[in-house]
């Protein structure tokens, strides 16, 4: 059983240092119920890919209870306006509207659409560190890690190249306050959900009246089908836009840290990034996962490890992050090691759930990694303890300072 644990997941050791709270938990008690968030946590690697393959039994449409972080009283009726737009993305849909919203936009994000994608990608990586290298230094992750998916997933979309900084800038960002613990995170994301539907609900509709090949197009082509309402079209529009800016933004970021920390491990790979790139990125993936943690509700009573007992309605939230390190999927879990072979994370799930946009986050991160290699073999930290952003969900450092010369 569990000796004495603090429950609450915003504390600074446990935002700033994931692992070690979360393997103390698979160790003590794998299942376990933390009665302040009022949900579950499931930590072992078998337990989370079990729950990841069983969708009919976790659904994603988990209702919002009493939140935690507390929000601001005056704020209650914005959180009913946030989880009306969030239950319009694909991603919190169950099967079949999942299934028949998920194709759509599967049939676009193939692995070969993504590689005749890569010029583009290295073109628009060599322009954002083409106005880096005069200056000797840049906050990777503003400047670069951020900046490069949000630019890819616009030029797949077909936005106009002078919105791209606006939306980095200005509405994007609002929308990662969902996963915070600010007291007054509703209201950042209303203003948010308000200003990208206000942004996105002309072009979408142009898009339907006159579609072409881009991303949006087939989110358009959705509506007409009827696997999409115009809602849901604009709805899953932000959502691709900000899934894919967020998440590979992190992941850049946090491969760039456990290179510079792993300094052997970067002289390996500078030694040639194009061969290594592809196991690297997987270690990335394993090692310090942008997600670090899923949300499901149990649709039925279900008996677990050691006599638990999810029942019916229960929330239950799997930590990739202990996963992706338990010792007995993965021999010396605490290692960043590059050339780590096989490397069955889940960082990008598993079965109906798997990451639509998984190919085309391989695509970026390698290109991103093989470029500073390549432009910056002498990169290093201007800041040894980064700050992450205090999200149970998220691992995303705030501001990263390096330099080269």
């Amino acid at each position: 059983m569990v000796t004495t644990m603090n429950d609450d997941l915003f504390v600074p050791d446990v935002i700033r240092d994931p692992y070690t709270y979360f393997a103390r938990l698979r160790e003590e008690d794998p299942i376990h119920w933390n009665g302040k968030h009022g949900t579950w946590i499931v930590t072992r690697y078998d337990d989370v890919l079990w729950l990841v393959r069983h969708p009919e039994l976790f659904s994603n449409r988990v209702p919002q209870r009493e939140q935690y972080p507390p929000i601001d009283e005056s704020d209650l009726d914005l959180q009913q306006i946030v989880n009306r737009f969030f239950f319009d993305f694909l991603v919190y849909q169950d099967p079949p509207k999942h299934t028949e919203m998920r194709k759509q936009v599967h049939a676009y994000l193939t692995p070969k659409a993504m590689e005749r994608l890569r010029p583009s990608i290295q073109s628009i990586i060599e322009d954002l560190l083409d106005k880096a290298e005069a200056k000797g230094r840049m906050d990777l992750q503003q400047d670069f890690a951020m900046a490069l998916p949000l630019l890819v997933i616009a030029h797949l979309m077909g936005l106009p190249n002078q919105d791209r900084k606006f939306i980095q800038e200005q509405l994007a960002p609002k929308l990662l306050y969902m996963s915070r613990g600010e007291g007054n995170r509703m209201q950042m994301l209303c203003q948010g959900i308000r200003e990208l539907r206000a942004y996105f609900a002309p072009i979408v509709a142009e898009r339907v009246a006159n579609p072409g090949e881009d991303l949006l197009s087939v989110l358009a082509r959705g509506e007409k089908s009827g696997a999409y309402t115009r809602d849901q079209v604009v709805a899953n529009a932000i959502l691709l836009l900000v899934a894919g800016y967020n998440t590979t933004g992190d992941l850049i970021c946090n491969g760039t840290l456990a290179f510079l920390r792993h300094p052997e491990q970067w002289e390996a790979f500078k030694r040639d990034p194009t061969q290594a790139s592809r196991l690297a990125i997987e270690e990335c993936l394993r090692y310090d996962s942008p997600q670090k943690t899923v949300t499901r509700m149990a649709t039925d009573d279900i008996q677990m490890r050691d006599g638990k007992v999810i029942r019916k309605l229960d929330r239950v939230r799997w930590v990739i992050a202990s996963a992706n390190r338990d010792p007995e999927q993965f021999p010396e879990p605490n290692a960043f090691d590059i050339k780590r072979n096989p490397n069955a994370h889940l960082s990008f799930g598993a079965g109906i759930h798997y990451c639509v946009g998984a190919t085309l986050t391989r695509v970026e991160s390698a290109e991103a990694f093989k470029a500073l290699a390549v432009r910056f073999p002498n990169l290093r930290l201007e800041e040894e303890q980064p700050k992450y952003q205090p999200s149970v969900s998220f691992r995303t450092i705030n501001g990263m300072p390096v330099a080269w010369k």
